[in-house]
């Protein structure tokens, strides 16, 4: 848990692993996912490096694996998980896998060849049943109307169609047909193009196949129609013939004879029954073949990825002048060296090597990763911090803080008990059935953030079920727990009763604490009557609009603070005297003043003397502008306390006259305004004169040794430098020496030893982070204001869907009112949950976001840093799955 305050201690090691070794130790390290490894070959082309051909190998691996999940898939069946995790296999066994791989592969792309092969045959065959079954029809009808217009006298049993006996009167007439089978929605078209083509001297008869047939290429469903065309000469026939080629209908040979006819049909029946029976058996052959694939597939994938990820980071070493030993440099946290040297030993062990691989870690300059631990429940917390930017190495992390604050500040904003509730319970059920659901709801892409986020957003129910009880809201109702202290019927006294209507006359409750007040306050939270009251409003602005300041200038006060605790930890006195002492004195003068002036205006006002309490922004304003306060003018040296002797809004906050608050005031205007230059000028002239009293040392050392080279200089400067700096050393913070000049740093960092000094950058970059801190403590504080303006849209809108929607249908009556509750109430729950719950949620959780990343970490976090990304198979294959899915 500590290192979520601040960073793991980092160090850089160089790793000598001898060739025969290296394959099983990087594979321990990539179990054990604590080391995080460096290129060395930055310069080498990606296919030139010593591994290129495994890698390769690993990638053909994996798409033969990929072709036979996409087999299985296309099959429905089911994969299951890995039950263990399965070690990465040595090279050696590599062989036999790619082995195996070769021959499902072959295996299954020649069953699918011949299924596919098995199954247009079949569709051809199907396509020729149908059509013999359904021209049989045509040429019936054909029949029966020439044997009706031809045979008047019946004297013949049987008549073709296409026989040699013609028409009666006039030239003998043959006409030819052609068969076949087309898609549906080519139909209309194919009809036009024949008729258009062939001028109108064709005729096409066409019936739907019902039952859809099956494309042998994709699986897919088709639906065909069958169709005889009928010409005359081979002109036409030719010209059909083109145009079903066209339109892909494929063409069938079909008998003229009836007998011909219902021979071929018998002869294609059987056929079909024998390619069913064919058929049937290559689908048992290819299912037993991805069953038994299907068993084992999840662990051949993460033994192939496992694999690719050795000869990867492989790549990333260097190899030693004899060849027999790769050197490779990395990241690690210090407290974890036991548990990798732990790994190396495991490592060399299983290779049966001899010599030992060594660990050695190396000095060096260049800024260390960032790793913060992290489990299950802080990991969205800082999720959310990292989304913004990485912490500094070492620099105090506002994930913790945000544990508390995140969830708090996000409450002020949906303070309801019943929302609250609902929402707790939602995440309570995810926390609770997290194991089974992180398979299903967990990969889902709407709601795996949602999942994710389980253990955020049960706090936040919690957190909004507190501050429902303190704002005393129940679905936009009140609940009266304590009873209330209240005496709503003194309002009509004389005293207090403005107009002169009675009890019962109206039903307006104007709550005045001098007249209706009576009794102790309400124990817990806002009194109920509140609820019912016409000034309701008027009374939960003041009070939220002053607790959002109050929680405002808290938190950017508690940011400020941890500023200093980072100078503290970095034993950067300069900017703790020129930043967190400036700083402070700034934001407490100006609005730790304001804040002071809510309570003192909460205590030393009562209801007698409400009219007399200044305002508050009025004050602030006329303190800025060095103005006396509206009143002034009336108090003398007689002044008594008391209500009456100050104009309303007149009297001073605290003290017996004007004259204290003023001075008061201007001195705390002056403190802030003295604190500006400050924070601008302090830090640059420091380090220019510290920049000065190094050159003229370094001039002084050549002096002392006129022979000295340059380099010589920079190693004598150093050494002074670490003595100097030795004294001061703390066993809390460990001293880094930097030796290494040429080594890589991170991204977006230098590994130079020296940077040139620029006063003049340095100045701008000061007056710049002052600018934005004056400034930003203004906008920050009326940032915090959306605390209240979010709290007073959650409970109006929740009071309006009650009014408007359960409360007209509560009072609903007759036979007919349980049906009109039941649909009010099915209308204010599906609103509720999707316009409160879901739309006001998620507005409320973007504005404690931003109120996080701005207002507050703004105050102390630098987020220069970037992330520890360690070599770890655990990383590596969840990494695989989110991106195969």
């Amino acid at each position: 848990m500590g290192s979520l305050f601040r960073s793991e201690l980092m160090c850089k090691a160089q790793l000598f692993l001898q060739s025969e070794a290296a394959f099983a130790c990087v594979s321990e390290l990539g179990e054990v996912g604590l080391v995080q490894f460096r290129d060395l070959n930055p310069e080498v082309n990606a296919f030139k490096r010593k591994f290129v051909n495994e890698v390769r190998r690993c990638d053909e691996m994996e798409r033969k694996l990929r072709y036979l999940e996409k087999e299985i898939m296309k099959s429905s069946l089911i994969i299951p998980e890995a039950m263990d995790n399965p070690e990465a296999p040595v090279p050696r066994e590599m062989i036999d896998l790619e082995a195996t791989f070769e021959r499902l592969e072959n295996e299954i792309r020649e069953v699918n060849s011949n299924q596919e092969a098995l199954k247009r045959n079949f569709l051809e065959l199907t396509e020729l049943k149908h059509i013999l079954r359904k021209t049989q029809h045509f040429f019936d009808e054909a029949e029966f109307h020439h044997q009706h217009m031809h045979d008047a006298d019946k004297e013949e049993e049987h008549h073709s169609l296409l026989g040699d006996e013609g028409p009666r009167h006039g030239q003998a007439m043959r006409l030819k047909f052609v068969a076949g089978a087309i898609e549906r929605e080519r139909i209309p078209a194919f009809e036009q193009m024949l008729w258009r083509v062939c001028r109108g001297n064709v005729f096409l008869r066409q019936a739907e196949i019902e039952d859809p047939l099956e494309d042998p290429s994709t699986g897919n469903e088709m639906h065909k129609n069958v169709f005889v065309i009928f010409f005359q000469g081979d002109q036409l026939k030719t010209r059909v013939k083109k145009i079903c080629e066209g339109f892909r209908a494929m063409l069938y040979p079909c008998p003229e004879s009836q007998s011909g006819r219902r021979e071929m049909a018998m002869g294609v029946m059987t056929r079909i029954e024998d390619f069913t029976a064919v058929l049937s058996q290559t689908e048992e052959l290819r299912l037993r073949v991805l069953t038994a694939a299907s068993t084992k597939i999840s662990m051949w994938f993460i033994k192939v990825r496992k694999l690719k990820a050795i000869y990867h980071t492989l790549n990333l070493f260097n190899l030693d002048v004899t060849q027999k030993c790769l050197i490779a440099e990395c990241w690690c946290p210090e407290v974890d060296l036991p548990e990798i040297q732990q790994a190396l030993r495991r490592g060399t062990e299983r290779s049966g090597s001899t010599v030992p691989s060594i660990l050695n870690r190396v000095d060096t300059k260049e800024d260390p990763p960032t790793f913060n631990r992290t489990n299950k429940f802080t990991s969205v917390f800082q999720s959310i911090v990292d989304s913004y930017g990485v912490s500094t190495y070492r620099e105090v992390n506002p994930a913790p803080y945000a544990i508390i604050t995140f969830p708090f500040l996000f409450s002020v904003m949906f303070g309801d008990i019943g929302h609250g509730g609902i929402m707790a319970m939602f995440a309570l059920w995810m926390i609770l059935k997290e194991v089974p659901l992180t398979n299903t709801l967990g990969k889902n892409e709407m709601f795996g953030p949602i999942f994710g986020g389980r253990y955020i957003i049960f706090l936040m129910g919690l957190f909004s079920i507190y501050s429902g009880f303190l704002y005393n809201d129940l679905f936009s109702k009140s609940v009266n727990i304590f009873g209330s202290a209240w005496d709503v019927n003194a309002q009509f006294e004389t005293t207090c009763n403005t107009s002169d209507k009675r009890p019962g006359e109206h039903d307006e409750i104007q709550l005045n604490p001098v007249c209706t007040f009576t009794g102790d306050p309400y124990p817990f939270g806002i009194d109920p009557i509140w609820q019912v009251s016409d000034n309701k409003l008027s009374f939960l602005n003041s009070f939220k609009m002053k607790i959002s300041v109050i929680f405002g200038v808290t938190q950017m006060t508690f940011g400020v603070f941890l500023s200093f605790l980072n100078h503290r930890y970095f034993k950067d006195r300069l900017s703790t005297f020129s930043e967190f002492l400036p700083q402070m004195v700034f934001l407490m003068a100006i609005f730790g003043y304001l804040v002071f002036m809510i309570f003192i205006k909460w205590f030393l006002f009562d209801s007698g003397r409400s009219a007399e309490a200044p305002s508050l922004i009025i004050t602030l304003i006329n303190m800025v502008m060095l103005t006396p306060p509206p009143g002034a003018e009336v108090a003398n040296a007689t002044y008594t306390p008391g209500p009456g002797h100050y104009i309303p809004g007149g009297a001073p906050l605290y003290g017996d006259y004007h004259e204290m608050q003023k001075m008061i005031q201007m001195m705390l205007v002056l403190l802030a305004v003295a604190c500006v230059p400050c924070m601008l000028l302090i830090k640059p002239f420091v380090l220019r004169s510290r920049h000065k009293k190094e050159v003229a040392r370094d001039r002084g050392i050549r002096k002392l040794l006129p022979g000295a080279t340059d380099e010589s200089t920079k190693i004598v400067d150093h050494d002074q430098l670490e003595a100097e700096e030795g004294e001061e050393t703390s066993p809390e913070v460990p001293q880094v020496k930097y030796h290494d000049d040429s080594d890589q740093a991170g991204p977006g960092h230098s590994g130079e030893n020296e940077e040139e000094f620029d006063f003049s950058e340095i100045f701008v970059h000061q007056t710049i982070h002052t600018i934005e801190f004056c400034l930003g403590c203004i906008s920050h504080t009326a940032s915090y204001l959306r605390l209240w303006a979010l709290s007073l849209a959650h409970a109006e809108l929740s009071e309006v869907l009650w009014s408007m929607l359960l409360g007209q249908g509560l009072g609903a009556k007759g036979p007919i009112g349980a049906i009109v509750i039941w649909g009010t109430f099915a209308a204010w729950a599906v609103l509720t949950i999707g316009i409160l719950l879901f739309m006001e949620g998620l507005s409320a959780f973007l504005h404690t976001l931003r109120l996080h990343w701005v207002e507050f970490q703004s105050k102390f976090f630098k987020g220069e840093g970037y992330a520890f990304c360690p070599f770890s198979f655990k990383i590596i294959l969840e990494n695989q799955e989110d991106q195969s899915q």
